[in-house]
C-alpha cells in the first residue's frame, strides 16, 4: 500500500482550501466551539474548587465566600475577554492584544506564556484524566500511567491531524455526559439540603466574626486571598475563544460572544455549585479520593436509586465522564496552541512553517510540536498534577494580566468613546484580580515550580528573539536585492507577444520577491543570449493559516499573486519577448508547483525550469529550519519526472 493511501486512511482525504464551502464546513458554530474550546475551562472544576476548599483548612465556612467569588470572577474575566473578541476578530487573543496595545516584547512574553499554557493544558488534562481512570484499576496499573498518558496524547494528535471539527464531534458525547451528570448532581445536592440554605449565610457571618476575633480581619482577608489564588486554576481556559476567533462561524464576533457566554455560565454554575456542595454536604478529605468523588458518593447514596453496587456504578459513570472531559480539555491545547504559534509565525517570532496548513487544513506543525512538548513535560514531572497546576496557573494568569492591562491602556487612549468608563473599569477590575492572583502564586509557589515556569517562558522568549533577528536580517538583504532590480527599465514595445508551444521555453518559478524573479530572468538572458523564445512565470501561493482564516484574505492573496505575475509578463513583453503566466494555490507549494510544471511541459515540450534560492554565507541546520527548502524539493520532483530544472543562487 502506498504511503499516500495510508496517510488518507489515517488522516482522511485532502480538502480544497479554495472552495468556499470548505471553510464553511470547518467553521465552528457557538455550540461546537463551546465543546471544543470551553472544555478546558469546564474541566478545571475537577480540581480548581478542591484546591480552593483545601486551602481553607478547618475554616470551611469561608467556602461560601469562595463560591460567590468564583462565579463572579468567571463572569468578570469572560466579559473583559469579550472586548478582545470585538477588537481582534481575526484571532490571536492575549498575544495579539499585548502586541498591538502594549508593545511587541510584552506581546512576545504573552505569546511565550500562552504556548506553555496550551502545552500544560494538554499535559495536566491528560494526567488528571488518567489519574481518575487509574482510581478504578488495581494498584499494579500505577507504573504504567505515563505510558497510558503517552497513548492518549498520540490518539489526540491523530484526531486533530484529521481536522478540528471531526475531533470535536467525536468528543461531543463525553462533554455532554459530563454537563448532564454534574448538573443533575449539583441541582439535586442543593435541593436535597435546601433546608440548610436559610441558615447558611448567618452561620457563615457568625463564624467569620468569631475567626476575626482570633486572628484579626487582616488574617481573615489573607486566608481568603490565599484560598482564592490557590483555586486560580478554575479560571484557566477562558481565553481560548479569543485566541481562536478565526475558527468560528460567521458572524465571528457574535459567535465568539455567544461561546464565551456558554463557557462562563457553565463554569460559574459548575465550579461555584461544587464549592457549595462541599459546604452543604460537609465534605472531608478522604485518602485516595478527590473531594468531588467523596461528595458525589454521598449525594448518589442519598438518592436511593438502588443498593451499594448500583451506587458504585453510578459514581464510576460520573467520574468516568469527569476523566473523559479532561481528555476533551486536552484537545483545547491542540486547537489553541497551533493558533498562537501561527500568529507568532506571522510576526516572525517562530519559524514560518508554523503558518503552513496540511491537506486537512490544520496547522500540522503546531499540532505535532504541542503534542511532543506535552509528552516531554509529562515525563519530566512524572505526571504530578500538583506541580503541573502550579506551572499552569502562573502561565495563564501572566497572560491574563498582560491582556487586561492592554485593554486598560486601550480604553484610556479612547476616552472619547461613550463606553470608555464602563469598559475601562471592567478591564481594570479584571487586571487587579489577575495580577493579584499571579503575585500570590509566584510568592507562595516559587520554590514549588514557579521558578520553572519563569525559566521556561524566558527560554522561549529568548529563542524567539534570536529567530526574529535572523528573519529581520534576511528581509533586509532581500529588500536590498529588490532595490537593485527596481530600476530595471521597461522596453518600448506596447503589443503583447504570445508564446509559441514548440519554441524553446524558459519557465521561471517566482515568489513574492520581484528582485528574485528578475535576478533569474536576467541571468538566463545573459548566459543564453537569443536561445529562449518563450518566457513563462509560475507562482504557487501557499494557503497558510492566516490566508485561510482571515476574512477576505484569500481574495487578497489572489490579487497580490496576480499583480506580481503581471509585472513579470509586462516587463518581458515590453522588450518584445513572448510571455505568459500561471498561478496556483494550495497548502503544499512543492506539490502545486510540480503539478503546474508538468502541465506546462505538456503544453511547451521544450521547457527548462529556473528558480532562485537564497544562499547564506553561514549555512547550517538552523537556517535550513527557518527557511523552507522548496527549490531543492521541486528540483528533485521534476528530475524524477525527467524535466530539467536549474537553481540559481542568490547570496544574501
Amino acid at each position: 500500500m502506498k504511503n499516500k493511501k495510508i496517510r488518507e486512511i489515517i488522516l482522511g482525504k485532502p480538502l480544497d482550501p479554495m472552495k468556499s464551502e470548505t471553510r464553511h464546513s470547518m467553521a465552528l458554530v457557538a455550540f461546537l466551539a463551546w465543546v471544543g474550546l470551553g472544555a478546558d475551562g469546564l474541566s478545571s472544576s475537577s480540581y480548581g474548587p478542591e484546591e480552593t476548599f483545601r486551602a481553607l483548612g478547618t475554616h470551611t465556612h469561608l467556602g461560601l465566600y469562595m463560591a460567590v467569588a468564583t462565579a463572579v470572577t468567571v463572569f468578570i474575566i469572560a466579559l473583559a475577554y469579550n472586548q478582545v473578541i470585538e477588537l481582534f476578530p481575526t484571532g490571536g487573543g492575549g498575544y495579539r492584544v499585548a502586541t498591538k496595545l502594549v508593545g511587541p516584547y510584552l506581546g512576545l512574553v504573552s505569546g511565550a506564556a500562552l504556548i506553555l499554557d496550551y502545552v500544560l493544558t494538554i499535559a495536566i488534562s491528560i494526567a488528571s484524566g488518567v489519574d481518575a481512570l487509574a482510581s478504578f484499576l488495581p494498584l499494579g496499573f500505577q507504573p504504567y500511567k505515563l505510558w497510558a498518558e503517552a497513548f492518549f496524547i498520540g490518539l489526540l494528535i491523530v484526531m486533530n491531524l484529521r481536522g478540528l471539527k471531526e475531533a470535536i464531534q467525536i468528543l461531543l458525547p463525553i462533554f455532554l455526559g459530563f454537563v448532564a451528570t454534574h448538573l443533575v448532581l449539583i441541582v439535586y445536592g442543593i435541593v436535597a439540603h435546601a433546608s440548610h440554605l436559610p441558615q447558611l449565610v448567618p452561620d457563615t457571618m457568625a463564624e467569620t466574626g468569631s475567626l476575626a476575633g482570633e486572628i484579626g480581619w487582616a488574617g481573615v482577608a489573607g486566608m481568603l486571598l490565599l484560598a482564592y489564588s490557590q483555586g486560580g486554576g478554575t479560571y484557566t481556559g477562558l481565553e481560548a475563544v479569543s485566541n481562536n476567533v478565526n475558527l468560528l462561524a460567521e458572524p465571528r464576533v457574535r459567535t465568539g460572544k455567544m461561546t464565551m457566554f456558554y463557557m462562563a455560565l457553565s463554569l460559574a454554575v459548575t465550579a461555584g455549585g461544587i464549592i457549595l456542595l462541599y459546604l452543604l454536604w460537609d465534605a472531608q478529605p478522604t485518602a485516595g479520593e478527590t473531594l468531588n468523588a467523596t461528595t458525589f458518593r454521598r449525594i448518589i447514596a442519598s438518592m436511593g436509586l438502588g443498593g451499594e453496587l448500583v451506587n458504585k456504578i453510578l459514581l464510576a459513570v460520573v467520574l468516568a465522564f469527569e476523566a473523559g472531559l479532561l481528555f476533551v480539555a486536552a484537545n483545547t491545547g491542540f486547537l489553541g496552541g497551533p493558533s498562537v504559534l501561527s500568529n507568532m509565525a506571522g510576526d516572525s517570532w517562530v519559524p514560518h512553517q508554523f503558518r503552513y496548513l496540511s491537506t486537512r487544513l490544520v496547522t500540522q506543525n503546531g499540532i505535532l510540536v504541542m503534542g511532543i512538548a506535552a509528552l516531554a513535560i509529562l515525563f519530566w514531572t512524572r505526571g504530578q498534577v500538583t506541580l503541573l497546576v502550579v506551572l499552569y496557573s502562573i502561565s495563564v494568569f501572566l497572560t491574563f494580566a498582560i491582556s487586561l492591562f492592554g485593554l486598560c491602556l486601550y480604553w484610556w487612549r479612547h476616552r472619547k468613546d461613550a463606553r470608555w468608563v464602563r469598559r475601562f473599569l471592567l478591564s481594570l477590575t479584571g487586571f487587579i484580580i489577575c495580577a493579584g492572583i499571579l503575585a500570590v502564586l509566584l510568592v507562595e509557589r516559587f520554590t514549588q515550580g514557579g521558578w520553572a515556569t519563569a525559566l521556561i517562558i524566558a527560554a522561549i522568549a529568548g529563542l524567539c528573539i534570536f529567530i526574529r533577528n535572523h528573519y529581520r536580517e534576511t528581509k533586509r538583504a532581500i529588500r536590498s536585492v529588490d532595490r537593485v532590480f527596481a530600476n530595471q527599465p521597461f522596453g518600448p514595445v506596447k503589443e503583447a507577444v504570445d508564446p509559441e508551444p514548440d519554441a524553446q521555453t524558459a519557465v521561471f518559478i517566482v515568489g513574492n520577491s520581484r528582485g528574485g524573479g528578475l535576478h533569474a530572468l536576467l541571468w538566463v538572458l545573459r548566459m543564453f543570449p537569443g536561445h529562449f523564445k518563450n518566457f513563462l512565470f509560475v507562482n504557487a501561493r501557499t494557503v497558510d493559516a492566516h490566508a485561510y482564516g482571515g476574512e477576505g484574505a484569500l481574495e487578497k492573496m489572489r490579487m497580490d499573486a496576480a499583480r506580481t505575475l503581471e509585472y513579470f509578463v509586462d516587463f518581458c513583453q515590453s522588450h518584445g519577448m513572448a510571455s505568459a503566466s500561471y498561478i496556483g494555490f494550495g497548502t503544499d507549494a512543492v506539490e502545486e508547483v510540480t503539478r503546474m510544471c508538468e502541465q506546462i511541459n505538456h503544453e511547451y515540450p521544450n521547457s527548462i525550469f529556473f528558480t532562485s534560492k537564497l544562499i547564506f554565507a553561514s549555512d547550517n541546520w538552523f537556517t535550513r529550519l527557518l527557511h523552507n527548502q522548496a527549490a531543492l524539493a521541486v528540483q528533485r520532483r521534476l528530475h524524477l519526472e525527467g524535466l530539467q530544472m536549474v537553481i540559481l543562487p542568490m547570496k544574501v
